[in-house]
């Protein structure tokens, strides 16, 4: 995928809109197709940039010390939905994990996998919300806006990327965009998508 939806909307978006306009990653890194669906959804509102996601093959396994809505180090351990965020002059890219039980984990980093000096440190203001059942889970994380800009100066031509590890442990690795050949590497900033800024009324 050359771009990455992006909702702009008035609205804040429901979990439930990832079931509606969630977009499908249909196969793994290795190019395996995934037997039931895996969605992601980028959502822009007045105040919040918001990233959903979702898995219908398991409830997922969390990380053994996160708790709901809280801050958890290492969630890439486990499943986890991922997205990363490169900044407007290019000095640095984020990282975003999100756990099926709403936990969550951040980091900036001025190359691949070299954090940023004083990182990671967590986002204020982030919110989180999710629903485990018997056999699929989703997640929906809030980054204030103004933080967003401030940091990174968001906008309708930021690069981003959306990506999941599922079937944890014996992990697989999912991404939106195409990042490239060889071993799976979500830290490939030159790679990431453009936005496709999608305006609902």
């Amino acid at each position: 995928m050359n771009t990455i939806p992006v909702i702009f909307a008035q609205r804040s978006p429901m979990l439930a809109d990832i079931d509606t306009r969630g977009i499908l990653i249909p196969s793994d890194w290795a190019g395996q197709k995934v037997p039931r669906p895996v969605k992601y959804l980028f959502w822009t509102d007045n105040t919040h940039f918001h990233f959903l996601a979702k898995d219908e093959n398991s409830s997922g396994l969390c990380h053994p010390g996160s708790q709901p809505k809280k801050y958890q180090s290492e969630l890439w351990k486990y499943d986890v939905a991922e997205f990363f965020l490169m900044s407007a002059d290019r000095s640095r890219y984020l990282e975003f994990n999100l756990g099926p039980n709403g936990s969550w984990w951040t980091s900036a980093f001025t190359q691949p996998r070299q954090p940023a000096p004083r990182e990671p440190t967590p986002i204020p203001g982030v919110t989180t919300s999710s629903k485990q059942e018997k056999d699929s889970w989703k997640a929906m994380a809030s980054i204030p806006l103004p933080w967003l800009n401030t940091n990174y100066g968001f906008g309708k031509e930021t690069t981003l990327n959306a990506t999941f590890i599922l079937k944890s442990p014996a992990q697989i690795f999912l991404t939106a965009g195409d990042l490239g050949p060889g071993d799976p590497d979500f830290h490939r900033p030159d790679h990431f998508p453009t936005i496709n800024a999608i305006s609902l009324a």
